[in-house]
This record gives C-alpha cells, sequence and structure tokens, in this order.
C-alpha cells in the first residue's frame, strides 16, 4: 500500500445531503484522470467531522460502488464516539476496503495511555488493517518515537498518516520500522517526505494535481532531483492559491471548471464570493500551463 492517495472531497447539495451523482463523478475523475493509487475517504478533506453516521455510512458504500477495486481503498472512521467508528469500521471492512484509518481523538486532552486504549478496542472490534491518523496541529496529540513504536506494536497497525513536519522523527521511526508504511500528510512538502523515507502521500490537492504528486513521486525513485524539485514547485504554486481561497472550496470550483459535479460545502464551512471563483478559476490555467 504505496502511492499517492486522494483524500477524497464529499460533493454536497444545497440543503447539506450527499450528492450522488457528484460523489461518483468525483472518484471517477480521480481514478480515470489524475491516475492516483488510491482514495482516502471520509477524512477532513470530506468534510467527514460535519456528517452524521449515516451519510458517512453511505459515502463508503457509494465510493467502493463506483471505484470497485480499481485503486486502493481506504476508510477514515474515526469519531469521538468509539461505538460510531466501530459500526463505521466494520462497514468499511464488510464493503471490501483494503484498510481502514482513524483519527486521534482530539479536543479533550486526552493522555497517551487513553490514546493509545482507543485504537486497541478499535482495531480488536473491527479487526482490519488499520492506519493511524496522526495530525497533532489539530489533535494537539504529539508522539515521541517511543510513543510512535507502541502505537505501531498494536495487532492491525499498519502503518501512520503523518501530518507533521518533523521530517527527521520520521526518518528515524522510517528506519526503525521498515516493515510498516508511512504516507505524507503536507501537499506541498511531497518532495521533502519522500526524501525522508515516506511510503507515498496522502491529500486533498491531489483532487486536481494527483498527476503531479504521481510524476514527482516516480523522479525521486529515478534519482531525478530536479524534476523532483521543479514538480514541487509547480505544485505549491497551486496549492499557495488554495489556501488563499479556502482550500476544499477551491478544489470544488475548479473541478466544476472541468465538469464535475463537486457541489456544495456543508454547512458551517462558507461558499465562495463571485470575486473568489473568479480567482479560483485562474488555477486551472496554472494547470493546464504545469501540464
Amino acid at each position: 500500500m504505496k502511492g499517492i492517495i486522494t483524500a477524497l472531497l464529499t460533493p454536497f447539495n444545497k440543503d447539506g445531503t450527499l450528492n450522488e451523482k457528484g460523489l461518483r463523478e468525483v472518484v471517477r475523475y480521480n481514478i480515470d484522470d489524475m491516475k492516483v493509487n488510491g482514495l482516502y475517504v471520509g477524512g477532513s478533506t470530506g468534510e467527514s467531522f460535519l456528517m452524521d453516521e449515516s451519510a458517512k455510512k453511505d459515502l463508503l458504500r457509494i465510493v467502493k460502488e463506483e471505484a470497485g477495486n480499481a485503486v486502493t481503498l481506504i476508510g477514515q472512521i474515526g469519531s469521538l464516539n468509539i461505538e460510531e467508528a466501530v459500526r463505521l469500521g466494520r462497514d468499511a471492512k464488510q464493503l471490501g476496503y483494503d484498510a481502514l484509518s482513524a483519527i486521534t481523538p482530539y479536543y479533550y486532552k486526552f493522555s497517551f495511555r487513553e490514546i493509545k486504549a482507543y485504537y486497541e478496542r478499535l482495531t480488536e472490534e473491527t479487526d482490519h488493517p488499520m492506519i493511524i491518523y496522526s495530525n497533532p496541529a489539530f489533535t494537539g496529540a504529539q508522539f515521541s518515537i517511543e510513543d510512535y513504536g507502541e502505537l505501531l506494536a498494536i495487532p492491525n497497525v499498519m502503518g501512520v498518516k503523518y501530518t507533521d513536519t518533523d521530517l527527521s522523527k520520521l526518518a528515524v521511526l522510517k528506519d526503525i520500522h521498515q516493515d510498516k508504511v508511512f504516507f505524507s500528510g503536507a501537499d506541498d512538502m511531497v518532495l521533502q517526505f519522500a526524501v525522508s523515507g515516506a511510503d507515498g502521500a496522502i491529500g486533498s490537492t491531489y483532487n486536481i494535481i494527483g498527476k503531479e504528486a504521481l510524476a514527482l513521486y516516480e523522479a525521486v525513485k529515478s534519482a531525478d532531483m530536479e524534476k523532483a524539485k521543479d514538480l514541487q514547485k509547480q505544485m505549491n504554486k497551486v496549492i499557495a492559491q488554495l489556501e488563499k481561497l479556502g482550500v476544499y472550496q477551491t478544489i470544488k470550483h475548479v473541478l466544476k471548471q472541468y465538469g464535475i459535479d463537486a457541489g456544495y460545502m456543508k454547512f458551517p464551512f462558507k461558499e465562495l464570493t463571485e470575486d473568489e471563483r473568479k480567482q479560483a478559476e485562474k488555477i486551472v490555467n496554472i494547470i493546464s500551463t504545469e501540464e
């Protein structure tokens, strides 16, 4: 399980319900046009933390129906409600997802012992490969090398979505745990992560620049560092504009320029203003120039 995996966005209707037609189109675009290696379903990019359990289950089902076995599928099922997380994990497993993933429990300042217990119960009760989603900037949970070692020793834990900028720690972890997979969670640092030993990358921007990310990883594997640097520079031009306007809203608007029904945002996310939409449309030109 390696390569470029899109953190799939979720199209919604104006009333906040799932836009099934649009979701299927986004899945197909990622598989057929971006040609990514996999889809990470139900993460923060997909606005899943704003969705109820029923909608999350529908999301997992629809993506699997559309993707089939064409790419690797990872279902993010983490929730502060452990019973909900277990139910979602069991559903994803039954649907045929290749692995589960779960965000570190957030908001409350959980101790490491509590966080470890969360993953132990979740992996035991779902009995399916698990990728820990570590995002200390958003969850407040920062792990030491020893902490990661304990988490990676839990049965069924196969790796980490490492959304951190401490690349020296990543290099040490990869050296110690060579049988585990580590995914970059920082789209603007794919090159640095690849050089530090990451097995791949999971990111939201791959919904529209997945081909560039794939080419970057191939360049690193071929030791063509000049090409890799150029690709990262090109990607970062797009990423800078996305961050300026609102990453998820802008990706959806860019996809609409390609004829993909990427839908609306889930409340309370705002939609782009008319001026912001015009600025977002310039990103299409940046991408086409890169290609």
